[in-house]
């Protein structure tokens, strides 16, 4: 990802995940790279990045 555009997205992804608060993690991340057309390969990143928000909201993930 590009520098700029690397934390726009992390950055949108959090407060995603603070809002919807997803029970499945590699679901959320799918549907919000169709969406918000994110360039492939970046799945694992960013659903590691939802991980580690739901841990810290301490929300059960699937």
């Amino acid at each position: 990802m590009a520098k700029s555009g690397t934390n726009e997205v992390k950055q949108s992804l959090s407060e995603l995940t603070r809002i919807y608060q997803p029970t499945d993690p590699v679901k959320f991340v799918k549907t919000f790279m169709r969406k918000y057309r994110v360039s492939g390969g970046y799945e694992e990143e960013l659903t590691r990045l939802v991980r580690m928000e739901l841990n810290r909201l301490n929300v059960p993930t699937a």
